[in-house]
Parts: C-alpha cells; structure tokens; sequence
C-alpha cells in the first residue's frame, strides 16, 4: 500500500469505463461506497468528464453519486454548488468553420453547450457510437452556416482519415478519440487538466493534493497533472503509461481498490 492518506485532498474521476461500467449499465457498488467513505473522511470527490452537465444528469449517475462538484466538457467548464466557476468556449469562427465542413462532407457533428447539445444528423455510425455508451442522441438541430450560440466542445462523427484531412483546418483545436467513428474536438489549450486548476484555485489547493483517475486518451492531462493518478486496468495503453498506478477493471471494483491501494479507504 501506498499511504498518501495525509497527501489527498480531492479526487477527479471520469465517468465511462472509470467510474460507469458500460458492461453492466451502473456505477460498482464498491466505487459508490468508496466515494461516500471519502466525503465522510472530508475528501472532496469530484466528476471529471467528456460530457456536459445536461449529459451527466440524463446518465443517471447523480442518483447514486453525489459529488462536490463537477468538472464537464473536457475541462471546458467547472461547476460547484450549482454556480460554474469556470467557462473557456470555442471561438464562434472555429464552430462554423467545423458547421461547414460537417455540411460539405455530411458527417453527424454535435455541438456541445453548457446545459444542452444538439445534433445535425443521425446515422449508422452516430447510431453505432452511443449504443455503445449507452447514451442518448442529442436533440437535432438544423445549423445555420453562422451559430449563435455559445459552443464548448464539438463531436465529429467522423474516421481518422476524416480527421486527418479536417484537424489541420482547425488551427486552434485538438482533438480526442473515443470510437471508431467519434472523436472529441476541443481547443489545443482546453482540456481536463486545465478545468481542474481552475477548482484547485477556488479551494486553495495544490496539484499535489489531487488525485485522478481515468481510463482513455481525454484523460492523459489530467493524469499527468494531478499529483497523484490512476488508470483503470481496462483503460487505453496511452493511459496507463501515463498513471502512477494501474488498478484492475472497473468491474473488478478497481475504483475502490485504487482508493485502497493509496490508503484513503479502509
């Protein structure tokens, strides 16, 4: 065991495959007691995910969760109490620019607010994408070549030859794959480590007194910023490399072990 029980202050976990098992629809009863013991021990526990808020709350893991707070967007936004904290939306030039090439090449393209998301288009491999995530379809919304609203992170349902020929037109954006077919497009410098500073900043707290955990590629920054992380033994490789412990799968309560193997819990 490594005890950092006197170190940790506050846990950032991502959601699919880290701390929601997509194998067995529901978050491990093991995880969600470990994150009850950490709050009793005054350990604040917060989400740290992909998805906006909109996203989370229709997921159901609030109802069985209740966090300190949540970290959405891909570090996009920063949200306690109810009051968001921190905004870093995606210039409007950058959202039409990518509205265009979605038009042109007719791929499904999901615009990503603070409460809301909409959708262009549904088709196989939209369809494909959330069915394995089990998450709903946006709400279809026509785009007009100007968007008027205020855009945090874009979806390109798109492959990585697609990619390769739209990304180097979107000079202020990186992107995140998470299927075959989907990929997260963000701004270079957004991601979720930078979303958590701003929630250090607002306790007071250093990167030292966090800890991580994750499983894909949109949580490699974080891993590699907080001082203390974990990848779930059924993450990414990229993620693993990146962790300072791998714990075991999600379904084999490796949340909770991860907890154990630092000492916060018993």
């Amino acid at each position: 065991m490594d005890d950092r029980s006197n170190k940790i202050k506050i846990v950032f976990t991502d959601i699919d495959n880290t701390l929601f098992s997509h194998a067995t629809n529901r978050v491990p009863e093991s995880a969600v007691k470990a994150i009850k013991e950490l709050q009793r021990k005054g350990i604040k526990v917060f989400i740290c995910s992909g998805r906006n808020y909109y996203l989370i709350r229709k997921s159901g893991i609030l109802d069985v969760v209740h966090p300190d707070g949540l970290v959405t967007m891909n570090g996009s936004n920063a949200i306690i109490g109810g009051n968001i904290i921190y905004r870093y939306p995606i210039p409007s030039e950058v959202v039409d620019k990518m509205i265009l090439f979605a038009k042109r090449l007719k791929f499904g393209l999901t615009l990503i607010e603070e409460t809301e998301g909409h959708i262009n288009m549904i088709d196989d491999r939209v369809i494909s994408a959330h069915e394995k995530y089990g998450t709903r379809f946006p709400q279809p919304r026509h785009y007009p070549d100007h968007y008027d609203r205020t855009v945090y992170q874009m979806i390109a349902f798109i492959d990585d030859f697609e990619e390769s020929l739209i990304l180097p037109h979107l000079g202020d954006c990186k992107s995140a794959r998470w299927d075959e077919f989907a990929v997260d497009i963000m701004l270079k410098d957004s991601d979720k480590a930078k979303g958590i500073l701003s929630v250090l900043d607002y306790y007071g707290y250093e990167p030292s007194d966090a800890m991580s955990l994750g499983d894909a590629l949109n949580d490699i920054e974080m891993l590699h910023f907080t001082g203390t992380s974990v990848a779930m033994g059924n993450g990414h490789p990229e993620a693993k490399e990146a962790a300072d412990f791998v714990t075991a799968d999600i379904d084999d309560d490796g949340w909770a072990k991860a907890c154990q193997h630092f000492g916060l819990i018993d």
